[in-house]
């Protein structure tokens, strides 16, 4: 048989991170004088190691953050108050694994979104299935998914997904269906789920965004009950990256 005909069998089993390591692995394995075992294993590793990238990239790009919003691109210098170690601890994503969240709070303008994405970046590279909105950009999801009669379809997938992110929480007043919608949100992954939030209202002043308060306190309670906030203050992260 000739490593054409194994290049053909390894395509029909869709193997493509063997066949397109096969020649350089079987040269280091002659090279080396490797065992037939640890021949395989690295065919298997080279498999492995395509299969995770791939992943990863489809976690990416399903999770729509954009590819220049991680922590390895983030301007650690232009506002020494924000606690890097803090961040990075929390890019180690055990937070996750407790169901905890997070919430940035700061001006516009000081790194809520970038560094909230950074985070959930990291998750996707952790295997973490993540969805990204901004605040409106949900609850006109949500509303669309009603009309078309696809609103359980929605909720399930906002109630099963490892990390919510929504941008811009509470950037303006919202009816009571919407905030029903926000509670069952909130209230299904309370202790289970982890979501990150970010804003640029103090929180005291969130239940001024809901039409009815029990609702709101039932909202924030969960939200706080089990979430890191952080607040950033300071320059422009947006004027100083110009």
């Amino acid at each position: 048989m000739t490593n054409g005909d194994i290049v053909q069998q390894l395509r029909a089993l869709k193997l493509p991170g063997i066949r397109e390591h096969l020649e350089a692995r079987m040269m280091e394995a002659e090279a080396n004088n490797l065992s037939y075992s640890e021949f395989l294993s690295m065919l298997l590793t080279d498999e492995l190691d395509q299969r995770a990238t791939r992943r990863i990239q489809r976690l990416l790009h399903r999770a729509q953050l954009g590819s220049d919003t991680t922590l390895e691109t983030f301007d650690w210098e232009f506002n020494p108050n924000i606690n890097a170690k803090l961040i990075r601890g929390l890019a180690s994503c055990r937070f996750l694994e407790r169901g905890e969240g997070i919430f940035f709070i700061g001006p516009t303008g000081t790194g809520k979104t970038h560094l909230a994405k950074a985070i959930a970046h990291t998750a996707c590279r952790m295997m973490f299935t993540v969805s990204y909105y901004t605040f409106s950009g949900l609850l006109a999801e949500l509303a669309r998914a009603d009309l078309q009669n696809k609103l359980h379809v929605a909720m399930k997938r906002l109630l099963t997904v490892d990390l919510l992110l929504i941008d811009d929480f509470g950037l303006k007043t919202i009816d009571q269906v919407s905030s029903e919608r926000l509670y069952a949100i909130v209230d299904g992954r309370f202790r289970t789920k982890s979501i990150i939030l970010t804003s640029n209202r103090a929180l005291t002043d969130w239940p001024g965004f809901f039409p009815d308060p029990i609702i709101a306190n039932a909202i924030l309670d969960r939200i706080a009950h089990t979430s890191h906030q952080i607040i950033l203050k300071g320059p422009s992260y947006r004027k100083s990256s110009r």
